[in-house]
């Protein structure tokens, strides 16, 4: 099994810091969403992420305990999607915690229909984008709705939102073109628990 990769740069500040998340497009997510809300925020959490390869919380830990050999005051932060798990337990590894998303994946944040026709090319302005909202977006916008759909479908390279508007659309496109109004409370909790690990504002 691959080893976690980790992106860290050799001298950024947030050395004694690891954000842990499942794949690259977690991790893109993430970056855009930071960039929105502070520059030092985004280069503390550019600094620090830890792909997984996959929802692994087990080897969150492990690999904190291993950074910890050489560094014993570094923390982290282990982002998870939902799915159909239940949160991790109480980490015994010291300065780890998790976070998992009450939506089922991360993907699910982005169910933004103002953010997502932003991320559209400029010609783009006929009727195919209204049907699909109309089509496949969920029925009702409440939080229970959402909390189980399937953005992941939604929104891959080849799926319903693709077919659309005849080219993929990548998921870190959408995330850049939110503003911080639009963003889910979740995001919010997510970094402000991320700001407290880095210092930034």
């Amino acid at each position: 099994m691959p080893r976690p990769t980790v992106e860290q740069a050799p001298n950024d500040r947030s050395q004694d810091f690891l954000l842990y998340v499942e794949g690259p497009r977690d991790r893109d997510i993430l970056k855009a969403w930071a960039r929105e809300l502070s520059p030092l925020l985004a280069r503390g959490v550019a600094g620090a992420c830890v792909i997984l390869g996959g929802r692994q919380p087990d080897r969150a830990a492990e690999h904190l305990e291993d950074a910890r050999l050489t560094t014993p005051t570094t923390r982290a932060v282990c982002v998870l999607d939902r799915d159909e798990h239940e949160p991790p337990a109480s980490p015994s590894t010291p300065g780890l915690d998790f976070f998992t998303w009450s939506r089922r994946h991360i993907e699910s944040y982005l169910l933004v229909p103002d953010a997502i026709r932003r991320s559209l090319p400029r010609r783009f302005n006929d009727g195919r984008i209204d049907r699909f909202f109309r089509d496949h977006f969920p029925e009702n916008d409440d939080e229970a709705t959402l909390r189980g759909f399937d953005a992941k479908r939604l929104l891959a390279k080849d799926g319903p939102l693709a077919r659309s508007v005849g080219r993929p659309i990548h998921a870190s496109r959408i995330a850049r073109q939110m503003h911080r109004g639009e963003f889910h409370p979740d995001i919010l909790t997510l970094f402000d628990l991320l700001r407290r690990n880095l210092n930034a504002r």
